[in-house]
């Protein structure tokens, strides 16, 4: 499987990186997706796209966030450049800081709106899901996080990387340098997310869930995947007790995810709410999806 030798294309001054295109793209079809299914629960055309300019903005900073401090050396450390931490274009966002502040920002927005985040949450999980895939293969552009070598049909070919200029280091002759073909991981997370979100999707349609119950599955079911890859992962990371700092990390967001799932349905439960309420007919949502005076201080 090949890697492109240039993540850049120059359109005169103004450089298209592959990279950047991907996030904007996974942005896009989470946004169409959760608009789409936010209507079903009583929102209003827009609403989506208002709480977005929220959860986006809020999401790349604590991607970017999350990326600099739990790997500082090439920003921090010996011959580190601090103001590298500030070239987002050049790669480097972590999806617990993503996921983290992302949820933060929709909460605000929700407020601002006036919609049910637990709504919300649900309505976007499985669009968040398949924004990660597509996001993913800016990976493939940028020609890094990968796995260790490997022989089998689908191994991916690695160049050595220059990320200031976007491309390919080239030898004397001018080939671009190889450094061998590898386990392409970014695909296999690809892959993993995607299932991840149909399994959301069916379980959506098929089952009554209480609300918050489908966010809590996504936010348990994504580390699942993410601790196998991780593991196959040789790109440097901070390590604690032997283990890679992603890997722990993934472990304490799926017992999140497990106590929200748990969480929610209880709360449904005790309040006599089996079933999702419809906007239509719930006593505490008008029919645009906001909520009564009443009921905001429960968000």
């Amino acid at each position: 499987m090949p890697s492109p030798t240039a993540g850049v294309l120059h359109l005169g001054p103004l450089p298209i990186r592959g990279y950047a295109l991907c996030i904007l793209l996974g942005i896009v079809v989470a946004v169409w997706l959760t608009d789409r299914r936010m209507r079903t629960r009583g929102g209003e055309p827009g609403q989506v796209l208002d709480v977005a300019a929220y959860a986006v903005v809020a999401g790349i900073l604590g991607g970017r966030l999350y990326h600099v401090i739990t790997t500082p050396d090439p920003y921090w450390g010996e011959n580190g450049r601090p103001l590298d931490a500030l070239k987002i274009w050049e790669g480097g966002l972590g999806i617990w800081g993503a996921v983290a502040l992302g949820a933060l920002g929709a909460w605000i927005g929700c407020r601002r709106v006036g919609v049910r985040f637990l709504d919300f949450a649900d309505a976007a999980a499985p669009g968040v899901a398949i924004a990660q895939g597509i996001g993913r293969w800016g990976n493939w552009f940028n020609n890094e996080l990968y796995g260790g070598p490997t022989d089998l049909p689908w191994g991916l070919t690695i160049h050595e990387w220059d990320n200031g200029a976007g491309r390919a280091v080239r030898d004397a002759s001018g080939d671009p340098v190889v450094l061998g073909t590898f386990h392409p991981t970014f695909l296999y997370e690809f892959f993993w997310v995607m299932l991840l979100a149909a399994v959301l999707l069916l379980v959506d349609r098929r089952f009554s869930l209480a609300r918050g119950q489908l966010f809590g599955l996504y936010v348990a079911g994504y580390p699942i995947g993410r601790i196998i890859i991780e593991k196959m992962r040789t790109d440097e990371a901070e390590l604690i007790l032997g283990q890679r700092l992603n890997v722990w990390t993934s472990i304490l967001v799926f017992l999140i995810g497990v106590a929200v799932f748990v969480h929610t349905g209880r709360r449904a439960r005790s309040e006599g709410r089996d079933e999702p309420v419809d906007a239509d007919r719930s006593g505490d949502v008008d029919r645009n999806g906001r909520e009564s005076d009443a009921d905001t201080s429960t968000m």
